[in-house]
């Protein structure tokens, strides 16, 4: 029997609180050989690839001193966009190191928030690929260390088309294991529901699942039409509920008691306070009717909304935030474009008007996402180099963005993990992601 020796605590790791490490190391006898057996993280630490290592300790290094002939890791190995390049890289270095050939056999499927995406290898001593299994597919993969010769499935190079099969990966056995067959999501006509609903179809097949169009009077007639036409190219169930009567009967309901016990402001901070009530209103009439959609026909409720939008809380509690799986979570405004234009690449199925209008949630006249955010260009690199990066306000500004907008953007980040807190469980496909691997607190002295 072989024990894991490295225990990883960060990231969405949390080893030490389950498992004790193992004492010692040593390979396995196996017809004649000597193989070197490790466990996951146990191959993350070469002194030679790791410019700071996490661990005093290689386990790989002990059993080739040993006298391991071969080395092979059996993995967990979450996915993500980066890694997928940087841990093909970082075996070949392993085995070069110390020129004994490698295994590497990865886990397959999704779990919560997290993607395995198989995509095992082996090298032979020299780092050399000699057999591949497929990424985010389970595969069945013979390989001759020996003669250095094995089956070698294609790697895509495209990590959009990777990240897509990822998303569907983890849609899937989500869905599945939590034990639904179908589901259902809101289709506005904007590119955040589109992408979600492309996944979706592919994940669970397009006739289990259902896009609802919720039109108020803000909503553009081209939306609406944008939306029809992405169900009609997808072939899933579409139907439109229009909220208008809804968000009417509940001003009506509510008017006495907002009025009652309104704060005293300013003329314009009382418009803006009601204004912004009548907004979040619509998404949560929106949310409680895909909810009773869900409750009633047992569909799986897909939330939409983006990493960009979660970051800053530009989102509605039990609005759009509402349902089981929040599908692109992970994915920054930039992302979610760049992976629609793959999804078309293939076969053209979100209509050109999503891709070039501009994003809006269509909440009041004339919105746009940029009346209250910066561009996503703009934004995704600050989120980038602040939720991935580590960077702070200070260190973000000397990287040459403006104070007042690093000040605002930090600032959203942190008053909205209230809001992150209670999302549903977001699929992990970055560097870091909102979920288990980031744990900041709630309330923090002096806001």
């Amino acid at each position: 029997m072989t024990r894991k020796s490295l225990l990883p605590t960060y990231d969405v790791f949390d080893e030490w609180r389950y498992f004790e490490p193992a004492a010692s190391v040593a390979p396995v006898p196996f017809r004649g050989r000597k193989l070197g057996v490790s466990i996951c993280e146990d191959i993350w630490n070469d002194a030679d690839f790791w410019p700071q290592r996490r661990y005093r300790a290689d386990p790989i290094e002990a059993l080739v001193a040993a006298g391991a002939e071969l080395i092979v890791n059996v993995s967990a190995s979450p996915y993500t966009m980066e890694k997928r390049h940087l841990r093909p890289r970082m075996l070949a270095a392993t085995a070069r190191r110390w020129g004994r050939p490698l295994v590497f056999v990865n886990q397959v499927g999704g779990q919560d928030d997290l993607v395995f995406d198989g995509a095992s290898l082996a090298l032979d001593a020299g780092g050399a690929v000699i057999a591949r299994g497929a990424e985010n597919a389970a595969d069945l993969v013979l390989c001759d260390v020996d003669a250095g010769t094995g089956t070698v499935a294609p790697f895509d190079a495209s990590d959009e088309r990777s990240a897509l099969a990822a998303l569907e990966l983890g849609t899937r056995d989500y869905a599945r294991r939590c034990g639904f067959s179908q589901a259902l999501l809101g289709l506005s006509g904007g590119i955040d529901s589109a992408l979600v609903a492309c996944v979706a179809a592919r994940a669970l097949g397009p006739r289990n699942l259902l896009g609802v169009a919720m039109p108020s009077r803000f909503s553009s007639p081209g939306s609406l039409a944008d939306a029809e036409a992405l169900a009609r190219n997808l072939g899933i169930d579409f139907t439109v509920i229009p909220i208008e009567p809804m968000l009417a009967a509940y001003l009506d309901g509510l008017a006495p008691a907002l009025e009652e016990f309104a704060p005293r402001q300013p003329p314009a901070a009382s418009a803006a306070a009601a204004d912004l009530t009548r907004q979040n209103l619509q998404a949560r009439i929106r949310g409680a009717i895909l909810m009773a959609l869900s409750n009633r026909q047992g569909r799986l409720l897909l939330t939409t909304g983006n990493k960009s939008e979660l970051a800053t809380g530009y989102c509605t509690l039990y609005g759009d935030m509402a349902g089981g799986l929040a599908v692109i979570s992970d994915a920054p405004k930039t992302l979610v474009y760049r992976l629609a234009r793959a999804v078309n690449g293939e076969r053209v199925v979100i209509p050109d008007s999503t891709l070039t209008k501009p994003p809006s949630a269509e909440l009041r006249a004339d919105q746009t996402d940029q009346d209250e955010l910066p561009p996503y260009d703009l934004l995704d690199q600050i989120l980038e180099d602040h939720l991935v990066g580590g960077l702070d306000a200070p260190a973000l500004v000397a990287r040459g963005f403006a104070p007042a907008v690093v000040a605002d953007v930090v600032r959203r980040v942190r008053t909205s993990e209230y809001k992150r807190r209670q999302m549903p469980p977001g699929l992990k496909i970055t560097g870091k992601a909102f979920g288990p691997g980031r744990r900041f607190p709630i309330a923090r002295a002096g806001g």
